[in-house]
């Protein structure tokens, strides 16, 4: 049996990155073959996500075990098997490679091919060119994937200290004892 797994970015629209593995094969195998592919370094924390249908993160399989709780479940890339995550068609994950900004590859289960098999994994189709690896904040910035910081992102314009305690709570209507001000400590 061979999983033919469908990489893309969405910030290059032209990135496309097709690569097969055998079922059996575990997440840090098929890692090293994303890295491969895309021409990353292999010294960068990542993890693969399973997801939902809309993209909603269920289960994290990291590079480097994170937890030592033994109730929280955990799994760890060269511990895990494709095979134990994922099973059906058209399952979908996200390839976190840069941690900093959660950039990511979406990926999709595109095929089960029955009646063949693959030893490892091999990439199959690439089209385009990776986005880099990495970048910081001002990079992205200047990508124009900057932070909008009108004054929605800051709350209310219509904003009234006198709404609020001292702590900071919102009294409602008519609640409190004199202002923001008179109760200062």
């Amino acid at each position: 049996m061979i999983y033919r797994f469908t990489l893309i970015s969405d910030e290059v629209d032209d990135f496309i990155r097709e690569i097969q593995v055998d079922p059996e094969v575990t997440f840090y195998d098929f890692h090293e073959a994303i890295l491969k592919s895309v021409g990353y370094t292999n010294d960068q924390m990542t993890s693969f996500f399973i997801c939902d249908d809309d993209w909603e993160k269920e289960k994290e399989i990291t590079l480097e075990a994170m937890d030592d709780n033994p109730e929280m479940d955990s799994w760890v890339m060269k511990d895990t098997t494709i095979s134990e995550m994922i099973e059906d068609e058209k399952q979908k994950l996200l390839y976190v490679f840069d941690y900093m900004t959660e950039r990511c590859f979406f990926i999709e289960l595109s095929e089960i091919i029955t009646g063949k098999d693959i030893k490892g994994t091999k990439c199959t189709k690439k089209e385009g060119v990776a986005p880099k690896q990495t970048i910081d904040f001002e990079e992205m910035i200047a990508n124009n994937n900057s932070l909008d910081l009108d004054e929605s992102f800051y709350g209310d314009q219509d904003f009234d200290m006198e709404e609020f305690d001292q702590e900071g709570f919102d009294m409602g209507e008519g609640g409190g004892n004199g202002s923001y001000e008179e109760d200062k400590f």
